[in-house]
């Protein structure tokens, strides 16, 4: 069974108190419904073939309720110890210029990804397979995950994560204001682990 994690996110400029609250309330209800749903289907499979519609449908919830778990750790882990700025020397900013010619042009890209329209995630991913990173659009919170690609950066950009402080047409203020308190020494962590 799951347990909901703990984070101490200190208070964020731009993103509020109320706002953290709420959302963290949201990510202990994924991990609340993941956790009924393997009860239900370890019940359920006391007779599969009877079960097999239900327990079907229960398999694609899953998918579901996990990553919106697991896709709200990265992304409050990301919030935890206050802001940090992305070293010129770091591993993860060397590969990104390397990769898009400068941290600027690869940010651009990285806000135009997270204003696409629909709710979901604006994800970077890294290839083992071809040591590049990925930018990716995740719809609502499973379908268009990049299989075997691990998650170095993940942004919410579903409604709820900023409603509370600005309207749906000012959500490129939130994005900005993700940017300001995102803790990017937990960023190059997940950059070097994805990276081995």
């Amino acid at each position: 069974m799951y347990t909901a994690q703990t984070f101490t996110i200190p208070e964020l400029k731009g993103i509020s108190k109320r706002t953290v609250e709420e959302h963290l309330k949201l990510y202990a209800g994924y991990v609340k419904f993941s956790n009924l749903i393997l009860e239900k289907i370890k019940e359920l499979s006391s007779d599969t073939e009877k079960n097999a519609y239900t327990i079907g449908e229960l398999q694609r919830r899953f998918s579901f309720e996990f990553n919106g778990m697991r896709n709200h750790e990265y992304y409050f882990k990301s919030l935890e110890g206050g802001p940090s700025q992305l070293s010129d020397d770091s591993q993860l900013k060397k590969a990104i210029v390397d990769q898009c010619g400068s941290y600027e042009a690869w940010m651009t890209s990285f806000i135009t990804l997270a204003l696409t329209r629909g709710v979901g995630w604006a994800m970077l991913y890294f290839d083992p397979m071809t040591k590049k990173l990925i930018g990716s659009w995740v719809d609502e919170q499973h379908l268009g995950q990049l299989n075997g690609l691990p998650l170095v950066l993940g942004l919410d950009m579903w409604e709820h994560s900023f409603i509370i402080d600005y309207s749906p047409a000012d959500k490129k203020k939130y994005i900005t204001a993700f940017f300001e308190n995102l803790n990017w020494s937990v960023i190059e962590k997940n950059y070097l682990t994805a990276r081995g």
